[in-house]
């Protein structure tokens, strides 16, 4: 495994509106060459056009309206209404009503674009009908990028609700405290107060592609070793009083022998997920699990950015697997981690040295020997950012002093 350097050649960025500007160009180039050939049939060619491409997904969606209220009207809509819930369920919605109606009513207007009427309608259903038993048999169903596109929209993948629920169930709870553990650790290990950085003082959260996990580090890698556990944060969580989250602190030695101690471990529901990959009937395989992990980390990352619970505590860790003959390639990815939060992290000024071109002599006030003491030069003071360290308190409520 090893860790990426730039994630964005990686990471999947989420879907935009290019397919639907290359559809708008091609509408735009078919209609103009539908103006060019014959103009005078252009709205009625547009309206007949429209009219087979929504009542071919109305009839399918009285297909599937007559599968939801014979069977599912119960169990999977509860008695709820059928305007309400199940026609837009059923893809008899709104918009393809509307587009439908207005169709009509334009094809009305413009008339006919075939000579004979009745070519026109035997075309308009002939197409509807058989539009909806290609749909209903799976021909014309959805691609897996459109599956995959509305999936990522609507946060209805696996990974999706993995990192949510690693993020409400754990992260949202532990990392808030992490400080503070952090803190009574280091009290009572003093051969280890200077070797915690900035970087060491977050999560370090491991994210490894393969989704293969060792449920210790130091079989990963020999230059990472077991120190200590932080101190055990109890937590009453779901009728568990006293429920325990606990953090272990790994030793990693650098290129000179140098130990940096840091508290890093995996993302536990990458466990599921290669759990899944591993299970035939899951219908999960290795590309989609990859896929999957990706996402993980990319929805993750994306809700602990906006997350103040969790915010500067934590840092996110992506491997790769490419290069897993490297015995020392985890150590190396901690590592480099670490150092950048170490290169990131600001040096305050110092406190500001003040200075009079001509001090007095003494603190009674004498003046100065050359006698000039009423006009001494201005302080030199650099500006300087100031930080307090206390916790904010609230607001007093008013308290009414009346005097009588």
């Amino acid at each position: 495994m090893q860790s990426l350097k730039d994630h964005d050649t990686l990471i999947p960025r989420p879907r935009g509106t290019l397919p639907k500007v290359c559809a708008a160009a091609l509408a735009a180039v078919t209609i103009g060459g539908t103006v060019v050939l014959s103009p005078e049939r252009l709205f009625g060619w547009v309206a007949m056009v429209i009219l087979i491409l929504t009542l071919g997904p109305l009839l399918h969606g009285l297909c599937l309206l007559a599968e939801e209220m014979f069977y599912h009207s119960n169990t999977r809509y509860r008695g709820r209404g059928l305007l309400s819930h199940v026609l837009p369920a059923c893809g008899l919605g709104g918009k393809t009503l509307l587009a439908a109606g207005l169709a009509g009513i334009l094809l009305y207007l413009a008339g006919h674009p075939l000579q004979h009427k009745g070519q026109c309608w035997k075309l308009l259903f002939l197409a509807s009908a058989l539009y909806a038993l290609f749909k209903s048999l799976g021909v014309l169903g959805p691609s897996e990028v459109e599956v995959s596109d509305v999936c990522e929209g609507r946060k209805m993948n696996v990974a999706h609700g993995l990192a949510w629920s690693f993020y409400l169930g754990y992260l949202r709870l532990v990392l808030p405290r992490l400080e503070g553990s952090i803190a009574a650790f280091r009290a009572t290990h003093q051969a280890s107060r200077s070797s915690w950085g900035r970087g060491s003082r977050k999560l370090l959260i491991l994210v490894p592609l393969n989704a293969n996990i060792s449920h210790k580090l130091e079989e990963e890698d020999d230059n990472i070793f077991f120190y200590d556990n932080l101190p055990n944060s109890e937590i009453d969580r779901a009728g568990v009083r006293g429920r325990v989250y606990k953090h272990s602190v790994y030793s990693v030695l650098d290129k000179h022998g140098k130990a940096h101690e840091c508290v890093v471990e995996y993302a536990t529901p990458l466990l599921t997920l290669y759990s899944m990959s591993q299970e035939s009937s899951a219908g999960f395989g290795e590309p989609e699990r990859r896929q999957q992990v990706l996402l993980f980390y990319r929805t993750l990352q994306d809700i602990l950015e906006h997350s103040l619970e969790c915010r500067n505590r934590y840092k996110l860790i992506l491997l790769n697997d490419e290069h897993e003959d490297d015995p020392h390639v985890l150590s190396k990815a901690i590592l480099r981690h670490l150092q950048q939060q170490e290169k990131e992290e600001f040096c305050l000024t110092p406190p500001p040295h003040q200075e009079m071109a001509h001090p007095l002599a003494s603190a009674s006030g004498a003046p100065a020997a050359n006698g000039d003491w009423h006009h001494p030069e201005q302080m030199s003071r650099e500006p300087t950012l100031m930080f307090s360290l206390e916790k904010p308190q609230p607001l007093r409520e008013p308290v009414e002093n009346t005097y009588q």
